[in-house]
């Protein structure tokens, strides 16, 4: 391969010219696109060669050949009548304030679905790989469907060295005497919690508008997105919550903590998945229902992607057999590789000295390597590094962790985007040939006896409006 035909030494001297062209154009305000997607692929390349893959030759596969994942929600009922109880003004301080969690209420998990997408998570490269396509909830994808307008896309969440108690945490938030939320703290498992009927009723019975909304949305964060302890809001999920007001994103930790409980349950082969289902089908629909025509209301800023996938009719009779038969015999042409109301610039592909994104999540810690789905940007797809992202997990109440979560933390006061690049082929050469060799593990074979379901079954989905692009330019022209 290209990159290989040269000496190491004198490409990692290319890379370094190039970066610092990159910093010098940067500082003079200017990005050029062509160029630094160009220094970035040579940088990964050259790294890939020398480190290699998460997984080398002659590695033995140790997980099961079938997970089975438990997908038990909480009862969403009494929530969803508290918000239809709401009016406007209300709900708009919601949305203002939080985005637009409340959509998620409304999302049906089909567990079907989600079973099989299960079985397609490869816990060595963090990515879901369908045949020859690598996919992954990626950053901005999910700061596109929450759109909560206040969070700071790069201002990451720690878990800080001394955290405030779960009752100062509580009281924090809810603005209720000591003695109140003390004689209803409850030990479940490892973690303390508060039981979901007492916070009920701080929302029907405070005076407060906004301290409503604002136990509403912990509500939503322990039930829907962390729904670890069925009932109740665990005290990690307020340790989070309590630092939304300095603007931190809960992207990052909802990605980690979704990719961390797929790992735990396909290394177990079982086990409940304690992230948020809901999000991630709904970003699975937004990558394998085609659209004819596009909105022109993605292209405004009071468009919600949420709201309209959660308002798609969709098949809810498909057998979780026929889903993995379908995700088996998946074809690149098959796949939205760009959301449709995803609208890209900058890619996010590194922080600090890590060579990807690490991600930390309420309960512990992830590598995520976003260069494995640049067709997910419109982006042409070159070698990503993924060397060590077997072996970066790790939970918070290992040893050792509190150096690790500071290092991870301190990253993200450095990092590192690249533009995208559209032209040409959309994948390299070396990347194909890089991924045929690739060591993968755990990845169903295709099957031909069921090559058809995916045209039977990804049934085209009018879009609300049929205006396309060039008619709300033409337009606002």
């Amino acid at each position: 391969m290209a990159f290989q035909l040269h000496g190491i030494s004198l490409r990692k001297a290319l890379v370094h010219i190039q970066l610092l062209d990159r910093k010098l154009i940067m500082e003079k305000g200017f990005l050029d696109k062509m160029e630094d997607n160009a220094a970035v692929q040579t940088w990964s390349e050259v790294i890939q060669c020398e480190k290699g893959d998460s997984l080398a030759e002659g590695y033995v596969s140790k997980l099961w050949d079938f997970t089975r994942i438990s997908v038990t929600q909480n009862s969403l009922q009494e929530l969803k009548e508290i918000w239809d109880q709401w009016n406007d003004e209300v709900r708009q301080l919601f949305y203002s304030n939080y985005g637009d969690l409340p959509y998620l209420l409304d999302m049906k998990v089909d567990k079907h679905l989600f079973w099989a997408l299960a079985q397609f998570w490869n816990t060595a490269y963090g990515c879901f790989i369908f045949r020859r396509v690598d996919l992954v909830p990626t950053i901005e994808e999910y700061t596109a469907l929450l759109r909560c307008l206040k969070i700071q896309v790069d201002r990451a969440y720690s878990r800080a060295v001394s955290v405030p108690t779960f009752l100062k945490k509580l009281m924090n938030i809810i603005r209720i005497s000591e003695q109140w939320v003390a004689a209803r703290i409850k030990q479940k498992g490892d973690d303390k919690c508060i039981p979901w009927m007492n916070l009920k009723d701080i929302i029907l019975a405070h005076p407060d508008t906004k301290k409503k909304v604002n136990v509403f949305a912990l509500s939503i964060y322990g039930l829907v997105i962390f729904p670890k302890a069925l009932g109740h809001v665990d005290e990690p999920v307020t340790d989070l919550f309590d630092k939304l007001d300095k603007r931190i994103t809960p992207v990052l930790v909802i990605l980690a903590e979704i990719f961390r409980s797929l790992n735990t349950c396909c290394r177990a082969g079982e086990g409940r998945f304690i992230g948020c289902a809901q999000l991630l089908l709904a970003w699975f629909h937004s990558h394998f229902w085609k659209v004819d025509k596009v909105s022109y209301l993605v292209f405004s800023k009071n468009y919600s992607p949420l709201k309209e996938i959660v308002a798609t009719l969709r098949r809810d009779d498909i057998s979780e057999e026929k889903w993995t038969a379908i995700l088996q015999n998946l074809q690149e042409e098959d796949v939205e590789w760009r959301a449709l109301w995803l609208l890209p610039d900058m890619i996010l592909y590194r922080c600090g000295d890590f060579d990807w994104v690490p991600l930390l999540g309420i309960w512990g810690a992830i590598g995520y390597a976003l260069l494995l789905v640049l067709r997910q940007y419109r982006s042409r797809q070159f070698i990503p590094i993924t060397q060590g992202l077997a072996e970066c997990e790790f939970s918070y109440k290992g040893d050792g962790c509190k150096k690790k979560i500071r290092e991870i933390s301190n990253a993200w006061n450095q990092t590192r985007r690249m533009k995208r690049l559209v032209v040409g082929p959309m994948m390299t050469p070396d990347y194909n040939e890089w991924w045929v060799r690739r060591i993968n593990d755990n990845i169903p074979e295709p099957s031909q006896k069921n090559s058809q379901l995916i045209e039977e079954h990804l049934r085209v989905v009018p879009s609300e409006l049929e205006i396309i692009r060039q008619d709300f330019e033409t337009r606002n022209a």
